[in-house]
């Protein structure tokens, strides 16, 4: 298909006339809607019309509440003020009026506690030595910030070929099985 004069100037004017893509490749035949916007972007067409919508939103009045005999009314025979309709505020009955209902207190559950899983049970104690005093078999644990003058390492006796003590490598060497199970978020039993 070639874009000819007349096609270009009546490209034009129904941009202008604020109709879609679509419905421009329609009108001209024998092109798509992205040829009409490759089209509009090349010729710098912008700021057009805005279309007129196909479809009228309507605005729906209000339904009222059906009335209530005067048995079904408050003690005594006095009959309580009408409430007004209630509307939401999202989706497809946005419009729609809700049932009035009166609001009850309801209280919430307690939380209940979860226990918490101690890290360390026993007390440890390292020989806390620097970078400069760590020898070979040594544990190489980090203990503190980096970033500060008082960082060391553990230092407590590592098997062979191991880079922590038996301690530290417990908790740095966990069976796949166990860390699986850490990695679960806790679910609090009810």
């Amino acid at each position: 298909m070639q874009w000819t004069d007349e096609r270009v100037e009546l490209l034009k004017k129904l941009w202008a006339d604020g109709l879609s893509a679509s419905q421009i490749a329609a009108e001209l035949g024998g092109v798509t809607r992205n040829a009409v916007i490759g089209k509009v972007h090349r010729l710098g067409l912008s700021g057009r019309a805005k279309a007129a919508p196909t479809a009228v939103a309507r605005i729906r009045k209000p339904v009222a509440a059906p009335t209530r005999p005067a048995a079904a009314s408050g003690a005594g025979g006095v009959s309580r003020p009408q409430q007004q309709p209630v509307y939401a505020s999202r989706g497809n009955a946005a419009l729609a009026a809700a049932p009035v209902m009166e609001a009850r207190h309801v209280p919430a559950p307690a939380p209940r506690p979860v226990a918490m899983q101690l890290v360390e049970t026993t007390p440890f104690a390292c020989e806390s030595v620097t970078i400069m005093e760590l020898k070979e078999n040594m544990c190489r644990w980090p203990l503190g910030d980096p970033s500060q003058a008082e960082f060391r390492f553990c230092g407590g006796r590592s098997t062979p070929g191991h880079a922590y003590c038996p301690h530290h490598a417990t908790i740095a060497y966990q069976p796949a099985n166990d860390r699986r199970r850490d990695r679960r978020p806790m679910m609090p039993s009810h």
